[in-house]
């Protein structure tokens, strides 16, 4: 990683710590010299020997503390801050999935709604200085404009999931100003790459081809996304964190800023297992949008970053990973 800068042992909370997401922004905090405590339920939302697996990067490492918790548990998570002063709470962890949103929508009210309650509640009692969390692209629902700036209105989301991230902002935002602590929105775009989410398109593409299965390709194909590679996120959340927030709340896009037709983008996975996929083409899913596409301006402005992995790239560091993972 190309950014360095010198910390005081200051103890960040990542929730969310066996995730894609949560894993690899805990190792490079560690890197940093920052203290992290990281949090994750292990739930078996999918296979939960991945998320034991990414954990085992940490065994050995003095600065990092692991605690199996469910944000939802409103005593442990009281107590959790109770016990330990964070400087900085990163929150990665939530009930993650679109299509998953449509018949499993308690799971989404648990974690991403009275989980997130709890994490604020934490922030305001503990002391924390700054809050960071997980949002998400899918927030701007059926808005038109491309590309997608974080001063756009998102008031019509199209899914629950989509509606759970707009109430954390909202949540977020009413804590910031009551409170006076520091909070910044992390709009993810499609993140992507080694050690990712088995739910995620690129992941189901890739173990489907590699065993020569049919893909079922939605819109007839006809879908955009603005595919970021992790190594890019996890760069520009470290450096979100490492800089001192001017403002009291703001929302940031993490994406590529280069959005990808779903044929590229099959096509690029294809290139990379050497391999042709069978597909199967059918209607829009519900809760999916047809394209996005991230403006990064503010975040280039304020910590002199943008994404910009190319998704070929990106795809090859996958696929090499996948077949060495899985031994495929």
């Amino acid at each position: 990683m190309a950014l360095v800068m010198e910390t005081t042992k200051k103890k960040v909370l990542v929730t969310g710590a066996a995730g894609f997401i949560g894993s690899h922004v805990s190792q490079s905090l560690l890197k940093q010299g920052y203290q992290v405590l990281g949090l994750d339920n292990l739930n078996d939302y999918y296979d939960v020997q991945l998320k034991r697996d990414r954990l085992k990067w940490f065994d050995g490492e003095s600065a990092f503390e692991f605690v199996q918790l469910d944000l939802a548990n409103r005593e442990g998570m009281a107590d959790l801050f109770s016990k330990h002063r964070f400087d900085v709470v990163v929150n990665l962890a939530a009930q993650a999935g679109v299509r998953y949103s449509i018949d499993h929508p308690h799971a989404y009210a648990d974690s991403n709604l009275v989980g997130f309650l709890n994490v604020l509640e934490g922030c305001r009692n503990g002391g924390v200085q700054h809050l960071l969390f997980a949002s998400s692209s899918s927030v701007y629902g059926e808005n038109k404009k491309i590309p997608f700036a974080v001063e756009d209105r998102v008031d019509h989301p199209i899914s629950l999931y989509a509606a759970t991230k707009k109430s954390n902002e909202l949540m977020a935002h009413a804590y910031a100003h009551l409170y006076d602590f520091k909070v910044t929105g992390l709009r993810f775009f499609t993140v992507y790459g080694p050690w990712g989410r088995p739910d995620m398109a690129y992941f189901s593409f890739t173990k489907a081809i590699s065993e020569g299965k049919s893909i079922d390709v939605y819109n007839h194909g006809k879908m955009q996304r603005d595919f970021t590679y992790i190594d890019d996120v996890v760069e520009a959340v470290t450096r979100l964190v490492v800089k001192e927030p001017a403002a009291s709340y703001k929302i940031y896009n993490i994406g590529n800023h280069s959005p990808e037709t779903l044929m590229n983008f099959i096509e690029s996975i294809e290139s990379a297992l050497g391999k042709k996929a069978e597909k199967n083409f059918l209607p829009m899913q519900a809760g999916d949008v047809p394209a996005t596409y991230a403006d990064v301006q503010d975040l280039m402005a304020d910590v002199d970053f943008k994404p910009n992995t190319p998704l070929q790239e990106g795809i090859q560091h996958f696929v090499g990973w996948y077949r060495n993972y899985y031994d495929a």
